[in-house]
């Protein structure tokens, strides 16, 4: 008993399209992962095999060997942290400071900083490095050269900030202190003492005003004074008689011709010729 095997095959074209297909799907999805394109503002760290490599791919298209090499994307554009720290200052006031940093990575030496720290370097880096940049400077100062030092204060924390960030290959563009916020006591004791000022602020102004008057009082008295010595100096018989007649030939002008009824003397003004 014989059997016969028959062998089936399709149609030409469809063998030759599978034939071919195949491996250019092959070829094309290992083209797809042979090329990486860096974006604006970042850098590629090259990842081989699990160890970060030294080379690091700038903006562009760039070959990388697939399933060996995987590029993982940094930022090196301006970035933007803010942080709020409270201390101690140098006078024991409790003080909270909000500062607002700008900073980026430096492009050259991103892939060091993943390698050491990581994506999270904001929250592992940055803020602690704000913190200890403020406790560090207002430890320095009383509450009150806080407010009336702002911007040395500023200078100081930005010197002190740049060298931790520079630590971690992370460059400081620009600090902003946005607030001082101190405890209610002494907000308080500030506020008493600025009416305290301004009351003797009042008070020296009146005693000025006080003293101004009373100069000008001595000065008007010494010069009323002066001119009675010079009128006395001047004082003659014959000024004395000349004011004497004077005073008659006034009272005489003012004379209506009449006597007076009741007459208790002589009349001083009526000179009669004998």
């Amino acid at each position: 008993m014989s059997s016969n095997v028959v062998k089936m095959e399709g149609p030409p074209g469809v063998t030759k399209a599978i034939k071919w297909g195949i491996p250019l799907v092959l070829v094309l999805g290992l083209l797809s992962q042979a090329f990486t394109v860096v974006q604006p503002g970042t850098r590629g760290i090259i990842v081989q095999l699990g160890a970060v490599q030294d080379k690091l791919f700038e903006e562009g298209l760039h070959f990388k060997i697939p399933f060996v090499q995987e590029i993982v994307p940094m930022e090196v554009r301006v970035q933007k942290a803010e942080s709020q720290a409270s201390a101690a200052s140098k006078d024991l006031q409790i003080v909270t400071t909000t500062m607002a940093v700008n900073f980026h990575i430096d492009p050259s030496h991103a892939n060091k900083l993943y390698q050491n720290v990581g994506l999270d370097f904001k929250s592992r880096i940055v803020d602690p490095a704000i913190g200890e940049a403020l406790k560090a400077v207002t430890a320095r100062y009383t509450a009150e050269q806080l407010i009336s030092k702002r911007s040395e204060v500023s200078q100081q924390v930005k010197e002190l900030l740049a060298k931790k960030l520079a630590t971690y290959h992370m460059v400081l563009d620009e600090i902003n202190i946005t607030e001082f916020k101190f405890s209610d006591e002494f907000n308080k004791a500030i506020e008493q003492k600025q009416i305290a000022e301004q009351q003797a602020l009042k008070s020296n102004l009146d005693l000025n005003r006080i003293k101004i008057e009373k100069e000008q009082t001595i000065t008007q008295a010494e010069a009323a004074a002066a001119a009675l010595r010079l009128q006395k100096q001047e004082v003659t018989p014959e000024l004395v008689k000349l004011r004497e007649i004077e005073a008659q030939l006034k009272a005489i002008e003012k004379w209506d011709g009449k006597l007076p009824s009741t007459t208790g003397g002589a009349v001083p003004f009526v000179n009669v010729t004998k």
